[in-house]
């Protein structure tokens, strides 16, 4: 009798220490941060993120989405997930480029020459081979790419041609790549947080900032802007990128998961942004009262024709060619 209790209780302790890491798993929470309104798309795909890992996980998983620089600027929250303070972010690959500099390649100004060149960049080897060695890099694993418009340039006057940047103070983000723009345009480059831009604009600080028209609208720039220039300058994207802390501990199983999951919410979240940008040059222009100006971006291209092999650059002839021979 007491020889089978003990065995009962063998087994019971057996099962109990198996299931232990089950138990672990349902309370894993992780913080999502973002510097981007609750009312823009990315953070209503980040939201659905979320949701959908929680179902998809049966709950081991638990995700809180923190919008509008809520845990930190973008600098910030690049830092923070080698910190452990955040787990998952959205950032832009100037910033990205700070670990690994040739991701920077995709952030370039001119560097696309329309959106499906972009869309054929954002699904190809020469793009998941860049992540690859971000992640090598810095630990941290990139595992989807979301698009994030045109960027153009607001200010208070028209913008029909590179000299007309002449001396502008245009405020830019605060990662090296970015200041590329104003340098070859004769503008003055000036980085200032995300969350400052509004306060700067209203306040003379800058003249001028730049940003997808869905952004524009989002973040109100053109309450203190009057023109609406269209530069079409960078074809921009958004990373989502998973701390490497939390992406080591994860099973295979659950990794693809995350790359489900994230991959799907970028992909809806592009056809917002790129359906958005088809409305709104009308929008600026009849609800908004903007003076839209249909920039010479021919001539604003072939102005950086020879940067992007220059000096400046972070990334070698073969990258450049292997992104310009994409189809």
């Amino acid at each position: 009798m007491k020889k089978r209790l003990t065995l009962k209780l063998a087994a019971t302790c057996a099962l109990l220490a198996a299931a232990m890491p089950f138990a672990a798993q349902a309370q894993t929470k992780l913080k999502f941060a973002h510097v981007y309104e609750t009312s823009e798309p990315y953070h209503k795909w980040a939201v659905w993120a979320a949701d959908e890992l929680k179902k998809r996980t049966a709950a081991r998983y638990e995700m809180q989405v923190f919008p509008a620089s809520t845990l930190g600027k973008e600098t910030e929250i690049n830092q923070g997930l080698t910190l452990g303070t955040v787990d998952v972010i959205y950032t832009g690959q100037a910033f990205a480029a700070r670990t690994y500099p040739p991701i920077a390649i995709g952030g370039a100004p001119f560097m696309f020459r329309d959106f499906s060149h972009w869309k054929a960049y954002a699904a190809s080897p020469v793009l998941q081979g860049l992540m690859d060695e971000y992640a090598k890099k810095g630990g941290n694993r990139p595992i989807a790419v979301t698009y994030y418009g045109v960027r153009h340039t607001t200010a208070n006057k028209a913008i029909n041609k590179p000299e007309d940047m002449a001396g502008l103070k245009l405020r830019v983000p605060d990662a090296p790549l970015y200041v590329l723009y104003p340098k070859v345009v004769g503008a003055n480059a000036t980085p200032i947080a995300f969350a400052e831009v509004y306060l700067a604009l209203q306040n003379k600080t800058v003249d001028a900032q730049e940003n997808p028209l869905p952004t524009i609208e989002a973040k109100k720039f053109y309450e203190v802007q009057s023109h609406i220039n269209l530069t079409g300058h960078i074809t921009e994207m958004l990373l989502t990128i998973v701390s490497g802390p939390v992406w080591n501990k994860m099973s295979d199983a659950d990794k693809k998961t995350f790359e489900a999951v994230f991959k799907e919410a970028a992909a809806k979240c592009t056809d917002d942004i790129a359906q958005a940008e088809t409305k709104l040059v009308e929008t600026f222009a009849t609800q908004y009262k903007k003076t839209v100006v249909k920039s010479d971006r021919a001539a604003f291209s072939a102005a950086f024709q020879k940067f992007h092999l220059g000096p400046d650059a972070s990334w070698d002839k073969a990258l450049y060619d292997k992104v310009q021979a994409l189809k």
